[in-house]
């Protein structure tokens, strides 16, 4: 199972190292789809990923919509997550599926209308509730990719820590 980690236009330098830290840690692909609102060279970033970005693959993007036509939605695994979505993210069974993609919008928008109206069954969500924006994005990425690799019985990943051995 491979799981590809979507950021759309993100704003905010630690919430994208916290993510490429995430990502490291699990073995999931980051794809950064510009323009973004910092350089990924930036201090903040490093910083939030620590010594991480050198066990990431990462792999830019220069707009959406070139994202989009090079990974078809039509075609892969793709789900956009959403405030709105239609369904919960637990809800979707991931264990049969080889490749999954899992897109978050920017911070102070999410992602477009217009493609979460195009998408709309393959969008999702994290319950919360009521009257609240949202949660924070490196969160609302930790919560929905375990729960990808939960349901893959942590494919991949060392679930037994050999510390105390």
């Amino acid at each position: 199972m491979k799981l590809n980690i979507v950021l759309v236009e993100p704003e905010i330098p630690q919430n994208t190292g916290n993510i490429a830290r995430t990502c490291a840690a699990i073995g999931a692909k980051l794809h950064l789809v510009y323009p973004l609102g910092f350089s990924i060279s930036e201090r903040e970033v490093k910083r939030a990923g620590l010594d991480y970005w050198d066990k990431l693959e990462i792999e830019e993007h220069t707009s959406f919509n070139k994202f989009l036509d090079k990974y078809k939605p039509e075609e892969n695994n793709m789900f956009f997550v959403t405030t709105k979505g239609k369904k919960v993210y637990s809800n979707i069974d991931y264990s049969e599926m080889d490749e999954i993609f899992v897109l978050f919008g920017k911070e102070t928008k999410g992602l477009p209308e217009d493609i979460l109206k195009k998408y709309l069954d393959k969008t999702i969500r994290i319950p919360m509730r009521p009257n609240l924006r949202s949660l924070n994005l490196s969160n609302s990425v930790a919560i929905v990719a375990y729960d990808i690799f939960r349901q893959n019985n942590f494919y991949g990943m060392d679930e037994i820590s050999s510390y105390f051995d």
